[in-house]
């Protein structure tokens, strides 16, 4: 599949901007200045501690097409945010991860008896690790990688929604992929295929793929779209 270019809705107002515009766009965006305004002010009874929060650009590494802007209180630990990519874009079998930041690597499980220099994501706070304008990687699956770059674009106080939770506040609209032998819509792709960019089909010419269907996964919205077995 030919990189291709994406845009994404603003979930507050429902504007539509490319990546990179969608970044300045949500620092000004009526729509969510408005909700922070609102919410701040029904609560003056109890007014809740401001809490950094973090703005993270997350995108498929070498499938820059799938992308998400994220909000995530800086108290919240690695785990939370491998735990969200994983909900949201990652998880087919319980494979293991990692995010490498700064020349560290903080994996979601480290065995101890093998001496692994990994560090264990657990108990992270993003807030000790990750500054604004710091750019880190993550990892889903280390026989069929899945990789994520991600990048803190801004910081600032606010209340976090529920907790320790992200926030997602744009995300790409799906790609529209064609089928390579008709050009209507693909809806799944060849597993095998997939590595050499190919085997996007639709439904109609899924019987006639040479790799046979049962090596056809569905097409989802996620840069682990036609790996191992992952449905979205």
């Amino acid at each position: 599949m030919a990189r291709t270019s994406s845009k994404g809705k603003c979930r507050f107002c429902g504007a539509e901007f490319s990546k990179a515009a969608m970044s300045k766009h949500l620092a000004t965006c009526p729509a969510r200045l408005s909700g922070a305004a609102t919410a701040s002010t029904t609560r003056q009874k109890a007014p809740p501690t401001p809490t950094r929060l973090f703005h993270l650009v997350v995108e498929g590494r070498g499938a820059p097409m799938y992308w998400m802007h994220l909000e995530i209180p800086a108290e919240a630990t690695l785990s939370n945010l491998d735990a969200f990519l994983r909900d949201q874009w990652l998880e087919c079998c319980g494979h293991l991860s990692a995010f490498n930041i700064a020349g560290e690597s903080y994996a979601s499980t480290v065995d101890r008896e093998w001496g692994t220099p990994e560090k264990s994501m657990r108990g992270v706070k993003l807030g000790k690790v990750l500054s604004v304008g710091q750019q880190f990687e993550h990892e889903y699956d280390f026989g069929t990688t899945t990789e994520l770059k991600l990048k803190v674009v801004a910081e600032r106080e606010g209340r976090a929604v529920k907790g320790k939770s992200v926030q997602v506040l744009a995300q790409n609209e799906p790609p529209q992929i064609p089928c390579e032998n008709c050009g209507k819509l693909a809806t799944q792709v060849c597993s095998e295929c997939i590595f050499e960019g190919e085997g996007w089909v639709c439904d109609d010419c899924a019987e006639e793929h040479e790799c046979g269907e049962d090596m056809l996964l569905p097409v989802v919205n996620s840069p682990r779209v036609g790996m191992c077995g992952y449905t979205g």
